[in-house]
């Protein structure tokens, strides 16, 4: 039972944070995602460090795996767990790159406009 409040928990916090005005939507931060991955490989992204993108990386060969923790048979248990790691992943990578879309404006918003000559 607390497992399933702390999970409704996390999945009212992204939608709220996903739809916050001023806030970037959440097509944005979806497109944003693999943008975010590759800035993170080559270090040009500091607000995520590649150990927490090897986590995320864990959680999603986690979900696709046929191999579980706990297996599906267990029936409930064994699929919960999966949507338990599923609500986790899409919280953060939302997270992460709704952070990453407000890093990229800042970055455009302080490069020094080029003057025509």
């Amino acid at each position: 039972m607390m497992a399933k409040a702390a999970r409704t928990a996390a999945a009212w916090r992204t939608y709220r944070e996903v739809t916050k005005p001023g806030s970037p939507g959440l097509m944005t931060r979806v497109r944003a995602i693999p943008r975010m991955v590759g800035a993170v490989m080559r270090g040009q992204y500091a607000g995520m460090g590649k150990s927490r993108l090897a986590l995320l990386g864990v959680g999603v060969v986690y979900i696709l795996s046929p191999v579980d923790v706990v297996p599906d048979f267990l029936m409930m248990i064994g699929v919960v767990d999966d949507f338990g790691v599923f609500l986790w992943l899409v919280a953060t990578l939302l997270g992460e790159s709704g952070r990453f879309v407000e890093h990229e404006r800042n970055v455009i918003q302080a490069r020094p406009v080029e003057e025509e000559g």
